[in-house]
C-alpha cells in the first residue's frame, strides 16, 4: 500500500488506483497478445491480359479476410496482395518478398500454370505453406511437396471428357494450336492422348511463344489440312487472336478448348469470330455456400465481376485459416500438415487432399459456348 506522509500510513484510495491501473495495463497486456497479427499472402495477375482472374480471385481472397477478421479471431489477418502480371519471373520476386517476411506464414497463388511452377522451389524452400488456387499443370502436384497443396482441379480432368466428347460430336480429325508455355504443352499432350484414345487423329500440331500476336501462316498451313477444329490450347488473349484470324482466313471449323480463356476477355477479343466457340470447364455445383458467396460478394461492392475462380480462392483462404486455427501460428509445417488434413465444406463444395496435395473433388464436365456475344450453356 502506498505511504501517506501526513499520517504515516498507507493510502487505502491510492492502493486501489494503483490496482486499477495495474489490471488495467494486464488486460491491455493480454488484449495485444490475443490480437497478435500475421499474414497471409496472395499473388496473382492483377494486370496485363490475364487481370481479370486474378483481380476477381483477389477479391475472393479478400473477403474471406474480412469475414475472419470480423468473426473473433484469436489473431488478426493482414492481407498481402501481390501481382504477378502471368510472368514467372514477376511471380518469383514476389514469392521471395512473401518469404523474406517472417510475419508471412502461409500463401495462396497463381493462375497460370508457369508462374506456379517457377515459385513453388520458392516456397519450399523456405518452408512456407502454399496453396495454389488457380494453376492447373498436373506437374504443380505430382512432384508430391509437402508444403504445397491445391484446391483448383487439373487440366486432365477436363482435357479427358473434351476429347471423348469432340471425337464423338465434332469429328475425327483435329489440329492443336497452342502457347509454348508448360500450361500450352500439357493441354497438347492431355488432349492428343484422350483423343486418339477415342478414335479421333491429330493432322497439325502448331505452337507459339506466349505474346505472338500474328498466327495466320501456321493457321494458313493448318486450313490447307482441312481439321474438322482446332483445339486452342493457351489462354485468353491468344484465343481471342487465334479465333479471329481463323476467321479472317475464311475458316469454318469450330475452335475447341479447355478453361483457359473461357472468359469475357476472350469474346472482346475475338469480336463477332468468338461466335461457336466451345469450351469444356469444371461443372459448378450450386450449394448453400456457393449461393451465400455470391450475396455476400455482391454487398462487398467489388469493382469486378467476380469469375469461376472467386470461390477457389475464398475456399482457399478459409482453408489457411482453419489450419492455422488448428496447428497454431509459430509451426509452418504444423500449418502445411494440417493443409493436407483437410475437410473443407465450402463454395468449391467438399475439399480434401490426396497423399499429393491435389483437390479430390470431383470433376463433371460443362460445355459452354459463344452465343449472341456472351458465354452460354452449349
Amino acid at each position: 500500500m502506498p505511504f501517506n506522509p501526513n499520517t504515516g500510513e498507507k493510502s487505502l484510495g491510492a492502493f486501489i488506483r494503483v490496482a486499477i491501473v495495474g489490471t488495467a495495463l494486464a488486460f491491455a497486456s493480454t488484449t495485444a497478445m490475443a490480437q497478435e497479427t500475421i499474414k497471409l499472402g496472395f499473388i496473382g495477375p492483377l494486370s496485363g491480359g490475364n487481370a481479370q482472374q486474378g483481380l476477381s480471385a483477389r477479391n475472393g481472397f479478400q473477403l474471406a479476410i474480412d469475414q475472419a477478421n470480423a468473426s473473433g479471431l484469436p489473431f488478426k489477418i493482414e492481407p498481402v496482395i501481390l501481382d504477378d502480371a502471368a510472368n514467372p519471373q514477376t511471380g518469383v520476386s514476389a514469392a521471395i518478398k512473401l518469404t523474406n517476411d517472417p510475419q508471412v506464414i502461409a500463401a495462396t497463388g497463381h493462375w497460370n500454370s508457369g508462374v506456379a511452377l517457377a515459385t513453388i522451389p520458392v516456397f519450399q524452400r523456405a518452408g512456407v505453406p502454399f496453396i495454389v488456387w488457380g494453376a492447373i499443370s498436373p506437374k504443380i502436384t505430382e512432384r508430391n511437396n509437402p508444403m504445397v497443396s491445391r484446391v483448383a482441379t487439373t487440366l486432365v480432368n477436363t482435357n479427358e471428357p473434351l476429347a471423348k466428347w469432340a471425337a464423338e460430336k465434332v469429328g475425327k480429325k483435329i489440329a492443336i494450336v497452342s502457347d509454348t508455355s508448360d500450361y500450352g504443352a500439357a493441354n497438347t499432350q492431355n488432349f492428343e492422348k484422350f483423343y486418339k484414345a477415342a478414335g479421333g487423329s491429330i493432322i497439325a500440331t502448331e505452337a507459339a511463344p506466349v505474346g505472338t500476336t500474328d498466327f495466320r501462316a501456321l493457321l494458313t498451313k493448318i486450313k490447307a489440312a482441312s481439321p474438322d477444329a482446332i483445339y486452342f490450347g493457351g489462354v485468353v488473349t491468344e484465343a481471342g487472336l487465334v479465333r479471329q484470324q481463323m476467321v479472317e482466313l475464311g475458316m469454318k471449323q469450330p475452335m475447341i478448348g479447355v478453361d483457359g480463356f473461357h472468359d469475357p476477355a476472350f469474346i472482346k477479343i475475338a469480336a463477332a469470330a468468338a461466335e461457336g466457340t466451345v469450351v469444356g470447364i469444371a461443372k459448378e455445383k450450386d450449394n448453400a455456400q456457393v449461393a451465400k458467396l455470391k450475396d455476400d460478394y455482391a454487398a462487398a461492392k467489388f469493382a469486378e465481376p467476380s469469375t469461376t475462380y472467386t470461390k477457389n480462392a475464398y475456399d482457399t483462404a478459409n482453408i489457411l485459416i482453419a489450419a492455422i486455427k488448428k496447428a497454431g501460428t509459430k509451426d509452418k509445417a504444423a500449418i502445411a500438415k494440417a493443409i493436407r488434413e483437410t475437410q473443407h465444406d465450402g463454395a468449391l463444395g467438399h475439399t480434401s487432399f490426396d497423399e499429393n496435395g491435389q483437390t479430390k473433388l470431383p470433376v463433371e464436365l460443362e460445355l459452354r459456348t459463344v452465343k449472341n456475344g456472351a458465354w452460354a450453356a452449349y
